[in-house]
């Protein structure tokens, strides 16, 4: 499968996400999608990420703030249906509040086939 066809395919399931999202009754600000490999470097060196392979790369992950009654959620407890959701759509999808070296509850992502 195609890079685009792949990036295709996550902008299909995100479409999926936000409604279920908006749904529940959450509003949703749109963080960072598409990231250079200059951005990438200065997150490493923040210690924001620890990878030169984010699939923020390939356009194949983003960043969601969820609000609540205007509070900004971010515990992974009470986003786990929301991670879920997006888990279930695709076994390509995962979300960073499930990854076990580096919790990251606003970020979603689909691994490339």
């Amino acid at each position: 499968m195609t890079l685009g066809q792949n990036q295709e395919l996550f902008s299909k399931d995100l479409t999926h996400l936000l409604n279920f999202i908006h749904n529940n009754g959450y509003d949703v600000r749109i963080g960072e999608a598409e990231r250079t490999k200059e951005q990438q470097e200065i997150y490493i060196k923040s210690g924001k990420t620890k990878t030169l392979d984010s699939l923020h790369l390939k356009r194949c992950a983003i960043d969601l703030h969820i609000f609540f009654n205007g509070s900004w959620i971010q515990s992974k407890s009470e986003l786990q249906f929301i991670g879920d959701y997006w888990e279930q759509l695709s076994k390509n999808n995962k979300w960073g509040g499930n990854f076990k070296n580096f919790i990251g509850t606003p970020h979603f992502e689909r691994r490339l086939e």
